[in-house]
Formats: C-alpha cells, structure tokens, sequence
C-alpha cells in the first residue's frame, strides 16, 4: 500500500489560480500533523524563495499530488519526505511545487494556521523524536485509523 499523502484538488479552485485554494488530503505519510481523517490544506501559491527546508508544500509527481515537507534543497532541486515516512524520499524541483500550505482545515472546521506558535511547537515536536519511534508511533496510529474506517463501512 503506498502511504503518500495524495493531495485531491477542490471542484471549486485550481491550483493555477493566483488565490489561494483548498486541497482534500489522503494517506498516511503526514501523520500525526496531517491526515488524521477528512483533513484539508489551504495552499497559496508562492515564490521559489519561499521554498526553504521544513516547509510542507503541494507538489506534482508523475500525475498525482502530493504534500510533504522540504527535507533538503539544492538550488532548484528538492527532497521531499512525509512527516510519518520512515525512510521513503521524493525529488522534485521547484517548477513542480504547486504551493505552500497554509493552514490545515480538520474534519470538525478548525482553522489551524502553519505559522502559528502551537502548530510549529508540535512540528518541532515530532520532527525532534527520533526516525525509528516516529516509524512505531505512526505504525499504531495507521492501524487505529484503519480500524475507525473499518468500522463505518
């Protein structure tokens, strides 16, 4: 099962547009800051120097979209890693990332803003724990969700 974070794009926005516009996300790979369940992102699209380690962003890959955070940039090429990925690693340049995220929308109509000293403090957070406990804390959460989704079938 891939575990990427597909992004699905709004029937009302594109992501062309000069505003910004909400994405449905997908997956697990952003676990736990994202993909919790019905989670949307609000992109705006932005300037290639806004592109700077640790920011998540929408970008293209072959024909999907998806969101992660900037792991390392070299000049116009960057790594790409979902927050819950143990290991897995996407490339891509600057001329395939569609935007910054924003904010995050949860599935109850909170408004989280990526900038925010609380949403950045649990960045820090689970970013600071190391790979293989982030690997097990995601592997729980994947199987708890999982199971909620089982059960609304």
């Amino acid at each position: 099962m891939d575990d990427r974070l597909e992004a699905i794009p709004s029937a009302e926005t594109s992501p062309h547009d000069e505003a910004p516009f909400e994405v449905d996300v997908t997956g697990y790979s952003m676990l736990p800051l994202l993909g919790r369940g019905h989670d949307r992102v609000v992109v705006r699209p932005c300037r290639t120097s806004e592109l700077t380690v640790g920011r998540i962003v929408l970008f293209h890959l072959g024909n999907r979209w998806i969101v992660h955070r900037i792991r390392h940039r070299d000049g116009e090429r960057f790594i790409m890693a979902g927050d819950g990925n143990y290991r897995k690693t996407e490339r891509c340049s600057a001329q395939e990332i569609i935007g910054i995220v924003d904010s995050v929308i949860r599935s109850d109509g909170r408004r989280i803003d990526c900038t925010s000293r609380s949403w950045r403090m649990a960045e820090r957070l689970w970013l600071a724990l190391p790979a293989l406990c982030r690997r097990y804390i995601t592997a729980v959460m994947r199987r708890i969700l999982d199971r909620k989704r089982q059960n609304k079938r």
